[in-house]
């Protein structure tokens, strides 16, 4: 039974950053496009940022172009956002997802059958 778990999340102040790690386990991703999204309070869940595990197919929601870096760590399992310049509206609660590499766009926020998804991880900027 795959899972995956987030951690990294927290209290930041506008400007800063954060790294949030995802921990993949319980069967084998490589199959699988890992991903990232989020929801916040009043809002749509929205995509962040998405890539192949070996680092191929990355793609970023032009909100977080140039202030996020995602990343995998094989040997870890271990998928990482890296955000910077962090603003307000960044505030959310952060899933990773993984997904099956098919004709399912990664970047869809909807849930899809063969998702695997984290409880997520409380990401709050302040102001």
């Amino acid at each position: 039974q795959g899972q995956l778990v987030e951690s990294g999340g927290g209290l930041v102040q506008a400007g800063g950053s954060l790294r949030l790690s995802c921990l993949a386990s319980g069967r084998t991703f490589s199959s699988y496009s890992m991903g990232w999204f989020r929801l916040a309070p009043g809002n749509e869940r929205e995509f962040v940022a998405t890539t192949a595990w070996d680092g191929s197919k990355i793609d970023y929601a032009d909100s977080m172009k140039g202030r996020a870096t995602i990343s995998t760590d094989n040997a870890k399992n271990t998928v990482y956002l890296q955000i910077d310049s962090l603003r307000p509206e960044d505030t959310a609660v952060y899933y990773c997802v993984a997904r099956p590499i098919s004709n399912v766009d990664p970047t869809n926020a909807r849930m899809h059958p063969g998702d695997y998804w984290g409880l997520g991880t409380q990401v709050t900027v302040s102001s």
